[in-house]
């Protein structure tokens, strides 16, 4: 079946003027950045039905004349199809939003083929910078691309309860064109044991969102901060048996943490791999790190406290050695100073930039970053 890829226009395509935001006029036309490259590189390479579906607010009375819309209307269809995309569909709604009619966005009345049974809306795609186009999606059954600031859109998504019909965030075009091509890379790794209860919920293509809760204090401190440098979103929910000691929600959470790494990835095609350094106030924290898929952990750091906060410093190996199993992974850590605090903050912070340098991901890039043909 066909995909479909619903597309708003103002504010989306084009630059919805801050003032009155009607796009009446040819002097008020403005593309959105990177918005021609973008799609016209996932046009080459992905068979989608391209629909435009806008709202324009009382489009054919006095204050807004429909030739007025017309004019600006054919410009950016031509400029559009000069570049090599092709809008198979335009749907218009001129109402206002108070007639609360079916045919306005988030209603479907003016989409009502696309639901026949003929199209594959659930990997559809409606991408759009109002919470409608998000709310669209919804009603549609397909996924949303919110087209906003991250910061802005996630706490609107949130607030909305519309967080798990979106597929990202982003006011970017070539990310956009990104997830279209090569899927974002999120998973949900459950891990159940008689000794744990393990959630965490990993978004390598994230904005650093993190919400992280072991048990453990000093734990929890160390993942979020993971989480924020490696600009990853991650959740992490434990609950273990720390009635024992906190041996085992320690290893697990990095069991998990590893595998929820290792199958984000996918198939590493277009990743950078590699991966840092950096000074924490008196300590100097070295983290390299390859996902070549063979474990294997250098560590040489040393701590002469037992506990940091309310986390034993004789589990640290043991943390980055079953993460670095788990994810398949070298890792080579170093780390020298005399504040035991920041050596160990500055590891994981050090290992979270190495991680965000080794994930990110290239579409244009296709090859395995391998000779060997398999990671």
């Amino acid at each position: 079946m066909k995909r479909v890829l619903f597309i708003d226009r103002d504010g989306t395509l084009v630059v919805e003027p801050p003032v009155d935001k009607q796009v009446d006029s040819l002097e008020k036309l403005e593309f959105v950045p990177k918005v021609f490259q973008s799609l016209a590189y996932v046009a080459t390479r992905l068979d989608f039905e391209w629909v435009m579906v806008t709202n324009q607010d009382g489009m054919g009375t006095s204050s807004f004349p429909a030739e007025n819309f017309w004019t600006v209307q054919r410009k950016i269809i031509q400029a559009f199809a000069n570049e090599g995309i092709r809008f198979d569909e335009v749907c218009i709604d001129s109402s206002f939003p108070e007639e609360n009619l079916p045919t306005r966005k988030p209603g479907t009345a003016m989409l009502s083929r696309y639901q026949s049974g003929e199209y594959d809306l659930e990997h559809s795609y409606v991408i759009g910078d109002r919470m409608t186009d998000v709310q669209l999606a919804a009603n549609l059954g397909c996924k949303a691309i919110y087209f906003a600031l991250p910061e802005r859109g996630v706490a609107e998504l949130d607030a909305e309860g519309l967080s798990s019909v979106c597929e990202a965030v982003t006011d970017d075009w070539w990310k956009i064109a990104e997830i279209l091509c090569a899927g974002t890379r999120r998973v949900i790794i459950d891990r159940r044991t008689s000794e744990t209860d393990i959630c965490v919920t990993l978004n390598l293509d994230g904005t650093g969102r993190t919400e992280v809760h072991t048990g453990l204090g000093f734990f929890d401190h160390m993942l979020d901060q993971l989480g924020r440098h490696a600009g990853v979103d991650l959740s992490v929910f434990v609950t273990g048996d720390l009635q024992v000691d906190e041996h085992h929600t320690i290893e697990d959470t990095a069991i998990a943490l590893g595998e929820a790494f290792a199958r984000a990835l996918g198939d590493k095609r277009g990743i950078g791999r590699y991966g840092f350094s950096l000074p924490m106030d008196d300590c100097l924290c070295r983290v390299a790190l390859d996902f070549g898929g063979r474990p294997w952990l250098v560590w040489n750091a040393t701590f002469h406290r037992e506990k940091i906060g309310d986390m034993p410093t004789e589990m640290f190996y043991h943390f980055f050695k079953s993460f670095s199993d788990a994810a398949r992974m070298n890792l080579n850590i170093q780390a020298e100073g005399t504040n035991e605090h920041h050596k160990i903050e500055g590891i994981f912070k050090a290992l979270a930039r190495a991680l965000r340098m080794a994930v990110k991901r290239d579409i244009t890039d296709r090859e395995l970053p391998s000779t060997k043909g398999v990671l």
